[in-house]
């Protein structure tokens, strides 16, 4: 029986304009009937690949896992941090076998065209290269463009390479504060050379010095580099000085560039015990200096590891690791502190006001950051 059904203010003169029917239900054939109440919806189970998953992930090369478990070192959850830590002194044992070079220079020194040109070559004599590059985060939005992908499109085609941009998220030297981590990650993984490419803004990109074996500075012709160099300090920790674009009518320039930077290294204290930093010239585009850049890295690594300097450089660099690791440990527990966090923003109007020091201001933070009262 269907029976129509009308709402009290629906217009008479009108019936047509509203009617509602109510049906009632047939049951077809192998059709169950839902009429179990209160059914529980359970929420779906999260696919995170388990520690054991992204272990032998990483180890048998699986790429997939392997920028899973670099997203998750990455991460500044309180929930991955355990798990990222775990991760990691499961593949400590594994890692320590690459070569790590670390890669700077001036804004438009083409430092992404010469990863792409020399990864390419690398790949080439069957080496297995990551680039980890990383790209400028905004002081405004945090948001990071993270181009170097796209700017290195042959490069990540080839399978014998993995690129992995990271923002810097703000961090002093544009290095990633979790670069250290996913530069293990990728050595566990089998990776033979490990690049590192940095946005290259001057005086505090020193602090990849801290994570590298072979530290290279990208320059240019003609644009008061020498100059420029001198007063930043960077040469004196460089263990190649590359002038790049050498090609067509700027191959001559690049030349006498070249003699200019060697006259200055001989006046500095070598970066390396044992080695001499010297100026060489290189062109992405032609692929000229590429080999002979990969030679000087080679005979660095292999008088690096005779002399026994590249393990005290490796063992410096993972004591200066802990304190970079205390470091940031302290600045997270120091703002995340309940009464720091409650009595900040007033302190803030206060010392802006002019009613107390800036100095005074964070004494008085410490001692309730210092205290056990939360």
């Amino acid at each position: 029986m269907v029976t129509e059904m009308k709402p009290e203010w629906n217009d008479p003169n009108e019936p047509d304009k509203f009617s509602s029917i109510i049906r009632k239900g047939k049951e077809q054939d192998g059709q169950a009937a839902f009429t179990e109440k209160n059914i529980r919806f359970q929420k779906r189970k999260s696919n995170e690949p388990s520690v054991e998953e992204l272990f032998n992930g990483v180890l048998s090369g699986n790429r997939g896992l392997l920028a899973r478990a670099i997203t998750l070192i990455e991460s500044n959850a309180e929930q991955h941090f355990h798990k990222a830590q775990e991760l990691l002194k499961k593949l400590l044992p594994h890692s320590g076998n690459s070569i790590r070079i670390g890669i700077t220079g001036v804004p438009g020194a083409g430092k992404s065209t010469f990863i792409e040109a020399f990864g390419t070559y690398l790949c080439s004599l069957n080496l297995r290269v990551a680039v980890l590059a990383i790209d400028p985060s905004s002081s405004l939005s945090g948001g990071s463009i993270l181009g170097d992908k796209t700017r290195m499109e042959q490069l990540s085609r080839n399978p014998r390479a993995f690129i992995r941009p990271s923002p810097t998220a703000g961090k002093l030297g544009g290095v990633h504060r979790k670069t250290r981590e996913a530069m293990l990650i990728c050595e566990a993984a089998g990776f033979d050379v490990i690049l590192i490419e940095t946005v290259g803004v001057g005086q505090s990109e020193v602090i990849i010095r801290d994570m590298v074996d072979f530290f290279m500075l990208l320059v240019l012709t003609g644009a008061g580099d020498e100059l420029q160099g001198m007063k930043k300090g960077i040469m004196e920790l460089a263990d190649a000085i590359l002038v790049h674009k050498a090609d067509g009518a700027n191959k001559s320039k690049a030349e006498q560039t070249r003699q200019e930077y060697n006259r200055i290294l001989h006046f500095l204290q070598p970066a390396t015990k044992g080695w001499e930093s010297k100026a060489y010239t290189c062109s992405s585009l032609t692929m000229e200096g590429i080999e002979e850049v990969w030679d000087v890295i080679r005979e660095f690594g292999n008088k690096g590891k005779s002399s026994g300097v590249l393990d005290e450089r490796r063992n410096g660099q993972q004591r200066d690791w802990i304190y970079s690791l205390i470091t940031d440990q302290l600045h997270y527990s120091f703002f995340h502190h309940p009464t720091v966090k409650r009595m900040l923003p007033r302190f803030e109007n206060e010392v802006m006001a002019g009613e107390k020091t800036a100095a005074s201001v964070v004494d008085l933070l410490f001692q309730a950051f210092l205290s056990r009262e939360k």
